[in-house]
């Protein structure tokens, strides 16, 4: 038995940019940074940051190029995927990146008016959504980036 299994709660470093793929399919992709603080030897704060990139398809990644924006922070669940293509120069690069299964908006909503919503203003659907939401046979050989 094995488990490929991601769970990460940062802050999205981009707006979430969403393609669609001949057959209308979605898929958004967006930044999200991790980062942790520790005291070095010396007593210095040190902080350290990952930068993760996170894929979402179908319904999610609708949902993503909606509401997942730069700054905000964010839950995503997941696994991990090594994928490989050819730059311009036909150089072989190799990216991870996580297929998000749910994200979660964490956090207070902005609005125009500088109030901070409720999460139930946040549509019902869309807070968290599921793998069951989409399906993730894609092949990544469809990816348009």
């Amino acid at each position: 038995m094995s488990v490929n299994k991601v769970i990460l709660v940062g802050n999205v470093g981009k707006d979430a940019e969403v393609r669609y793929l001949d057959n209308n399919v979605a898929v958004a992709s967006f930044s999200l940074a991790t980062s942790e603080t520790y005291t070095a030897k010396s007593g210095e704060k040190v902080t350290s940051t990952e930068w993760h990139n996170i894929v979402a398809w179908r319904a999610l990644g609708e949902f993503a190029g909606k509401y997942i924006l730069k700054g905000r922070q964010i839950y995503v669940e997941g696994r991990i995927r090594t994928r490989s293509y050819d730059d311009k120069d036909g150089v072989k690069k190799y990216i991870t990146e996580i297929y998000a299964d749910t994200i979660q908006l964490l956090g207070k909503k902005e609005s125009g008016d500088g109030s901070a919503p409720s999460q139930s203003d946040f549509p019902a659907s869309g807070n968290i959504q599921t793998a069951n939401d989409f399906d993730t046979n894609d092949s990544v050989d469809d990816l348009p980036f």
